[in-house]
């Protein structure tokens, strides 16, 4: 076909892929999604994708993980939800300017806390905390911000990983949920939820302390 991009050459021996052979699968896989044959799912342009507005009806702020793709495991087309993510799903103040437009331009009613089993940004904290040793650089921040979850927890804790993650989302919940840039919208009721996806059985479990409705 004129003009598609090659698939790239299997993987070889289980060696990293160059970045140029990673660009290339991902200009693959955009071609078969133009040519509307995808190979892992979104089988249709849904017409949202290409609509001069949109309506999403909540924004998910999850973790960067790759084994967590946030449309997918919702199963949401084009239009049905915004994304906000980081690692471990830290707030920063891009992070709270990316809710707070959903919220207030889009008129978002739901903002959803995303957390994952065995989360790699929690396991770090926890590495570092154990260690008395910083990583350095930007890196120092997500564990600043992790390390209060832990610290509640106790790194003796048993199931300290598991625990500290649940106690990390609903700290996220709270600081969201007293922020009055994501609160107070002048018209229509914002609800902020709590989450945690299960990496081994795809389910989505709400936390116990989420509101049914309003905030």
């Amino acid at each position: 076909m004129p003009g598609a991009v090659a698939a790239p050459a299997p993987r070889r021996g289980g060696a990293r892929r160059s970045p140029s052979e990673v660009l290339a699968d991902l200009l693959a896989g955009n071609e078969r999604f133009v040519q509307g044959r995808p190979r892992y799912g979104h089988d249709v342009t849904a017409a949202a994708a290409v609509a001069g507005s949109q309506e999403p009806g909540a924004v998910v702020v999850g973790c960067m993980d790759s084994r967590v793709p946030l449309e997918a495991i919702f199963d949401q087309t084009f239009g049905a939800i915004c994304v906000a993510r980081s690692a471990g799903h830290v707030l920063d103040q891009a992070v709270l300017g990316s809710i707070e437009f959903a919220v207030w331009q889009l008129r978002v009613p739901l903002v959803v806390v995303l957390g994952h089993e065995r989360c790699g940004a929690v396991a770090a904290t926890i590495d570092a905390l154990r260690a008395g040793q910083r990583p350095g650089g930007a890196l120092n921040y997500l564990i600043d911000e992790i390390a209060p979850a832990v610290a509640e927890v106790g790194l003796d804790s048993p199931d300290v990983h598991a625990r500290a993650l649940r106690v990390h989302i609903r700290s996220t919940v709270r600081r969201l949920r007293a922020e009055k840039r994501v609160i107070e919208r002048p018209t229509g009721d914002i609800a902020v939820v709590g989450a945690v996806y299960n990496l081994d059985t795809g389910r989505v479990d709400v936390l116990d302390d989420a509101p049914s409705d309003g905030h």
